[in-house]
């Protein structure tokens, strides 16, 4: 079981608007190995990204993060690349709800992208809704995820949570 209780890392931090075509151009989708695939993540906005991000960061954002197309591309090479947690002001709704589905914990933080810099260590507590900058000592809340929204977490994703539930 992933412990969503402490979630640590280095902060990459985006601005608003960012959608999925940024997140993982539509020219990669071809890739059927995400692990190829994640290679390309952010490559227009930040190409350095994919090349420098390391397991256990978290990606921190302004509003509508994730709008565009409905792929479940875009949180799946953030999760092929080690990204524990997606952080923003808010979320287009289909990417948020992916997020989850692929076992993505995504959380809504009022103004988070003007209190947390690029490289600076993020706390994040799912279960609670706390997110604290270790370097400013800076406590933000969130409200606390629906019950559901952290099943799916603990599965794994959707489909681990639905052979679960059927006993597969």
């Amino acid at each position: 079981m992933v412990n969503f209780g402490s979630i640590k890392g280095r902060a990459w931090v985006f601005g608003d608007n960012v959608d999925t075509d940024q997140i993982i151009q539509g020219i990669h989708l071809a890739m059927l190995d995400y692990s190829e695939m994640a290679k390309y993540t952010f490559e227009m906005v930040r190409p350095e990204f994919a090349e420098q991000v390391k397991p256990g960061d978290i990606v921190v954002a302004g509003r509508n993060f994730g709008g565009g197309s409905s792929r479940e591309e875009a949180p799946m090479v953030l999760k092929e690349l080690g990204i524990r947690l997606v952080i923003a002001e808010s979320f287009a709704r289909i990417f948020y709800r992916n997020a989850f589905n692929v076992g993505m914990p995504a959380l809504l933080v009022k103004d988070v992208s003007s209190q947390i810099s690029d490289g600076q260590t993020v706390e994040a507590n799912v279960l609670t809704g706390k997110v604290s900058i270790i370097e400013t000592g800076v406590t933000l809340d969130t409200d606390k995820l629906p019950d559901m929204m952290l099943e799916l977490l603990e599965a794994g994703g959707a489909i681990p949570h639905y052979k679960k539930r059927m006993g597969k």
